[in-house]
């Protein structure tokens, strides 16, 4: 599985990085990455034909283990899917922003 740690999953968030957030809602509403589509991991399977085929998908999850999973098995079906190591709750402890609430679109 790829992984890329926070720094550089913030540059390439930056540079327009396309971001599932695989959570349950109740998870995601409460903190997530700005931009960030939810996808939870019990449902992944519904939205895989929505992601894109011409970038990476960033994987984030509340630590990396979730994220980790999922991005396996998109990797598994040949979607270019890397997680983001320690998700939300460590970029939350760095300081770095997390959204709440709903989002305006999902994957």
């Amino acid at each position: 599985m790829r992984e890329v740690d926070l720094d550089v999953f913030a540059a390439e968030l930056a540079n327009g990085a396309f971001v599932i957030d695989v959570r349950e809602p109740d998870e995601y509403r409460a903190g997530h990455v700005p931009g960030a589509r939810p996808a939870p991991l019990s449902t992944l399977g519904a939205v895989v034909d929505d992601l894109p085929s011409d970038r990476p998908v960033h994987v984030m999850c509340a630590s990396g283990n979730r994220s980790g999973r999922a991005a396996e098995h998109l990797q598994a079906i040949g979607v270019d899917a890397v997680s983001v190591a320690g998700g939300t709750a460590a970029r939350a402890r760095a300081g770095r922003p997390v959204a709440r609430g709903a989002a305006a679109e999902a994957a």
